[in-house]
């Protein structure tokens, strides 16, 4: 129990019969005012409260919240439980037996390294759609994935037997967060403490961005980077300060042909626009209740698109419904209940809560969108897809487009250095109406192909990628059923996916077939070429597997700028394949729609999709299915034995997962050729007293970057190239090209991840503007300024001339700075590289943590400036002085850079000093910055 009970909140809740020991949030003044959200935190903090780490006067704070104050409190969050999935996992448990040997080392108990809150992995990111289209495409690809990851998977498995309360769903179940609200989440938790049962809110954090789909189900919960998990898991808690809260009313009823997906698309434009990062978003009105469970997690999960820390909708009847549904106990639902009337966390829609700021959306406004061709905030509306292809179509291709209207084109500029990005974010991607009707046709590139006997033609805007994928939508039987439907109604009229579309469907939980199989859907999904090639998430992190080779030959000779559309959450340039350079998401019926269209460049309202058996034009309309049939279809095909049964065994795994030989003891037998699993350098040579931060001084810049670079762009996930300095090291290791597999599952290995930083083929480096005629180059390059004519190469190369003559390294960039998924390697990556510092914009929140986990300071521009406006190019020798007041128990507000003119720095060129933001937030992040890390503060603090 809590070492300290300042409030006398302790008290006890029967449930029929059963006895919870329980914390009560009515002891605390203030507390009836308080959002949802922050309720649940105020339950954490008093059940936490030891006098050091958990305060009184943290939770006095937090029963007198300010909603409009901005945050400025520190509270210390103790999260439930810990969700990972085995991208960003298994970084997590190699970084744990690195630390048992570590504390080994140290004279410490290597057992004291152990998951002090429980864990759960989910491994659902190493499948590959490489076949499609046939009845054995997921035999087949779970095949070659075990060949693939046999390695990581032994890893986990002996991860499973040597740590304590460490559990891990094989392959081939599902993916994290689908798994997570159908079987992993408990709403509200229980777990023996002390000899007492004790009940309270569940919490988690994860190790991918979209744990917060969790929130549609009244968890709160959101995502960390891998190192902050490791340190959950350990027992510290999370460090943050009380959020503000932005209320979201709902009113309204989805009207008919809408979809959840057109919904979300909407709210993450909407709360783009309004600016949310680092705020709770919180739901809330008479609408709350016409929105099903399903919805709910569609809206939570997409949290990460529009910026917000979670996304919480409160626990109601549709809570414990789905809860039923879905195989909980009756007596979990009764204590879901009970404990959320009791605390008052049952949703009141008759009550206005106070939140620091409001919005609403009348859900009866949506219409059917798509968003893309990069970014998930940039909705576009269904009827305006064709005019807006074709107005960015410029942008992705050598073609010339001189004949597209200037003043349609000037919304869109091309000169931001990651991908044109407005100045109006309220513009990005929608269409200037005015112009519509300027807006030409797209430039037309075309090529004859012939894969498999079948002669077509391909040109710009081709769909060649049709993925239903990613928990976001999968998990949502109204959109996956309104699929199924109309690929039935599509294959009774004779239709198909045109030949060069690769068309996959990647549920995200083996209930999806289950449903399908019911419906009786699934032989109309395969008819049009939906075959289902595994059970995780594919396409959606760039898994998607290789384009037939004549399609990729086509695609390179002509330039072609080819499009992906799938039911994902994420969108970025280089993420899907390398052969794709616009991708679009969209409801898993518009996914088949665009399959049977077969290109962007179409207009559903006025183009055929083709002709039935008479010769009659079928249009989209005409296959669409009625919200009623759907409805009808998800009564009478899903039931809670679907649940029960998939979810009875899912620790277990198949025949595969049970026959891997697994090692056995305390500390891992780490093998010297493994390309896969290796011992990280991170505590190499530690000691344990800490070594005093120290200013910067002679540093130079590894890159110079815009805005809205993502995590992605950082540290890729996707397809690892030949000639790239990872390719070059999986050759020089005797690994074969077809075997490179993706850089995310070999995130094991720190030599593969480092090699892998800034490497996004999609990258644009400003360090580069001044070759290739001022065009710019794309991917992982930076000048080499160790050499005396500053050539251009590999960021890694670069790296590691620059650490062998002790020379740091600055990352200049522009806003919203490592925005996207909580990549934990896009932090590790460039702390390995040699970079000292991060100066931008600004920064998404994860990101920003993580760098200070990894011992990197993330500095902010002064506000209104810009490295352009400051005049910096990148040639320049940096220093930063101040650094040093953290060995003085303070956090300095700012520091002062001075960056000095270099012999390849234009002639004329001025020094130029300004004072940067420190954006260490809280004082347990000025902690882990003072240690180096967070990793080398737990072990500190645990010998």
């Amino acid at each position: 129990m809590s070492a300290v009970n300042s409030f006398d909140a302790l008290d006890t809740l029967d449930v029929a019969g059963t006895e919870y020991q329980v914390f009560r949030i009515d002891k605390v003044p203030g507390y009836e005012k308080l959002p949802f959200s922050l309720k649940v935190l105020l339950e954490n903090l008093l059940r936490t409260e030891d006098g050091k780490n958990v305060t009184d006067q943290q939770i006095r704070a937090l029963g007198a919240w300010q909603p409009t104050a901005e945050p400025d409190t520190e509270i210390q969050f103790t999260p439930a439980r810990v969700v990972m999935q085995d991208f960003t996992g298994v970084p997590c448990i190699v970084d744990l037996a690195t630390m048992r040997e570590a504390v080994a080392e140290l004279g410490g108990d290597p057992h004291k390294i152990n998951p002090l809150a429980p864990a759960e992995l989910v491994i659902d990111h190493s499948v590959i759609a490489d076949l499609f289209g046939s009845e054995d495409a997921l035999e087949r690809n779970v095949e070659i994935e075990y060949e693939r990851n046999g390695e990581r998977y032994q890893f986990l498995r002996w991860g499973q037997t040597a740590f304590d309360d460490f559990k891990v769903v094989p392959p081939g179940t599902g993916i994290v967060h689908q798994v997570n609200i159908e079987h992993l989440a408990k709403v509200t938790y229980t777990r023996e403490v002390d000899g007492a049962l004790r009940a309270y809110p569940d919490t988690c954090v994860g190790t991918d961005s979209h744990t917060t789909m969790v929130n549609g189900l009244g968890v709160l919960g959101w995502g960390v980077g891998g190192i902050e998990a490791e340190a959950a898991m350990l027992g510290q808690p999370v460090s943050m300060l009380i959020p503000k809260v932005v209320g979201f009313k709902l009113t309204g009823a989805i009207p008919t042909g809408v979809t959840a997906t057109d919904v979300v698309l909407t709210i993450t434009e909407m709360l783009r626009k309004h600016g949310v990062v680092g705020k709770f978003v919180e739901f809330y009105g008479d609408g709350v209740a016409q929105v099903p469970l399903a919805n709910r997690a569609t809206i939570g999960n997409m949290s990460p698109e529009f910026g917000s820390t979670a996304a919480m909708f409160p626990v109601d009847d549709v809570t414990l419904d789905y809860l039923r549904l879905t195989g909980r106990s009756d007596e979990q639902v009764a204590l879901v209940e009970a404990y959320s009337r009791m605390q008052t966390m049952w949703h009141d829609p008759s009550v206005e809560p106070v939140f620091s700021e409001y919005i609403e959306l009348d859900l009866s406004t949506v219409v059917p969108s798509i968003a893309g061709p990069k970014r998930p905030q940039d909705r576009i509306e269904l009827t305006n897809a064709q005019t807006a292809f074709e107005t960015v179509l410029g942008e992705y291709t050598s073609t010339d487009h001189s004949g597209v209207d200037a003043a349609v084109e000037g919304t869109f500029p091309a000169s931001d250095p990651v991908g044109f990005t407005p100045d109006d974010e309220e513009s990005a991607h929608r269409i200037d109406h005015r112009h519509r009707s300027q807006a030409p046709r797209a430039a037309s590139n075309p090529i004859d192909v012939t894969v498999n006997g079948k002669e077509f033609t391909l040109d710009h805007g081709a769909v060649t990628i049709a993925a239903i994928t990613s928990c976001t939508n999968t998990s949502n039987p109204s959109v996956m059923l309104a699929a199924g439907l109309l690929a039935r109604n599509a294959a009774r009229k004779g239709l198909t996916a045109k030949p060069w579309v690769k068309t996959t469907l990647a549920p995200g939980s083996k209930v999806v077939t289950d449903y399908y199989e019911k419906a009786g859907l699934t032989d109309d999904l395969e008819a049009l070429g939906f075959f289902t090639v595994g059970y995780g998430c594919t396409t959606c992190i760039g898994n998607s597997g290789p384009l037939a080779d004549e399609i990729s030959a086509a695609i390179a000779e002509k330039d072609l700028a080819v499009t992906a559309v799938l039911s994902g959450n994420r969108n970025f340039e280089g993420r899907i394949n390398p052969d794709v350079k616009m991708n679009y998401l969209a409801s898993p019926p518009l996914v088949i729609a665009y399959a049977l269209a077969g290109s962007m460049n179409f207009d559903f309202e006025s183009d055929p999709l083709g002709q039935d058996q008479e010769g009659k034009d079928v249009f989209l309309r005409d296959i669409w299915p009625e919200a009623s049939e759907v409805q009808s279809t998800i009564d009478s095909s899903i039931d809670t034995s679907m649940f029960t049964h998939q979810y009875a065994s899912v620790f277990e795994g198949d025949e595969r997962w049970k026959s891997l030989p697994t090692p056995d003891g305390a500390t891992f037998e780490w093998d010297a050729d493994s390309t896969y699993v290796r011992k990280p350098p991170y505590f190499e040579g530690l000691t344990l007293e800490t070594t005093p931060v120290s200013d910067i001084s002679g540093a130079r810049v590894l890159a110079k970057l815009g805005d809205s670079v993502t995590t992605d762009h950082i540290s890729p996930a996707g397809s690892i190239k030949a000639d790239s300095p990872a390719g070059r090291y999986l050759t020089e290791h005797g690994v074969d090209r077809k075997d490179f597999n993706s850089y995310g599952s070999r995130r094991g290995n720190h030599e593969v991840m480092i090699r892998g930083t800034f490497a996004n083929i999609r990258l644009r480096n400003q360090l580069l503007a001044s070759f290739n005629d001022g065009a710019g180059v794309e991917g992982g390059f930076t000048r080499d300024f160790t050499k005396p004519d500053a050539p251009q190469a590999f960021i890694y190369d670069a790296s590691e001339n620059y650490q062998a003559a002790s020379t740091p390294l600055v990352i200049l960039a522009g806003k919203e700075y490592g925005s996207g998924s909580s990549r934990d390697w896009a932090a590790k990556g460039t702390s390995l590289l040699g970079v000292s510092a991060v100066i931008a914009e600004s920064f998404e929140r994860i990101h920003r943590s993580n760098l200070i986990g990894m011992g990197v300071i993330p500095l902010q521009f002064p506000a209104g400036e810009t490295a352009e406006s400051l005049g910096l190019d990148g040639t320049e020798v940096i220093a930063i002085s101040g650094i040093e007041e953290l060995n003085e128990g303070r956090t300095p507000r700012t520091v002062h850079v001075v960056a000095t003119p270099s012999e390849h720095s234009a002639p004329g060129k001025e020094t130029v000093e300004f004072d940067a933001v420190v954006r260490i937030d809280t004082p347990g992040e000025a902690d882990y910055y003072r240690n180096g890390g967070i990793l080398q503060y737990v072990l500190r603090s645990l010998v």
